[in-house]
């Protein structure tokens, strides 16, 4: 199955499930996050701001506390900047209706200890597909000493991603 073909099957799976059904979904989801030794252990976190049929971020990114969050902000057809995250006063709606901070611009890319990675699809291998824009996979080259963790729904897992040399895998992926 070619990415285009797989977007659309994983997109046809999520219809199947409501907005409640998902939240639930997540829960479990980031639940094993929060136990994960790196994220415990992690003083400056990527995390993302989730849409309503990704795994729901909201309350982790708003109940974090003694930890950088840092969240991604589109800023043109092709990039991301990432922004410091202190309270949900800091969202905005940005680019593609998606809740994006307004916060403080944090560049010290080094510094990021851990990044939480939404994707349509992930393997067993850390392989992602993402929504076929690129964006993340341009900001996690520059990430190349961070541990990235994906995080999606089960039937979000495919036996195998189609890949290309810019796709960014992941270290693991928890479903």
């Amino acid at each position: 199955m070619n990415k285009k073909e797989l977007r659309k099957t994983i997109r046809e799976r999520k219809r199947q499930f409501t907005r409640q059904q998902l939240d639930e979904l997540s829960l479990s989801v980031i639940n094993r996050l929060k136990e994960h030794e790196r994220f415990i252990e992690a003083k400056t976190v990527l995390l993302y701001y989730s849409l309503p049929d990704e795994v729901n971020t909201h309350e982790l990114v708003a109940s974090l506390k003694g930890k950088t969050i840092v969240l991604p902000k589109v800023i043109d057809s092709e990039n991301m900047i990432l922004c410091e995250y202190s309270d949900s006063n800091d969202l905005q709606e940005g680019a593609f209706h998606i809740m994006e901070p307004a916060g403080r611009v944090f560049d010290n890319y080094e510094k990021i200890d851990l990044a939480v990675v939404p994707g349509m699809a992930f393997d067993n291998d850390g392989n992602r597909l993402g929504r076929g824009k690129g964006y993340y996979d341009r900001l996690l080259s520059c990430l190349n000493n961070t541990y990235k963790i994906g995080i999606c729904f089960q039937f979000q897992m495919a036996d195998h991603i189609p890949t290309e040399p810019t796709d960014i895998k992941m270290d693991e992926v928890i479903s």
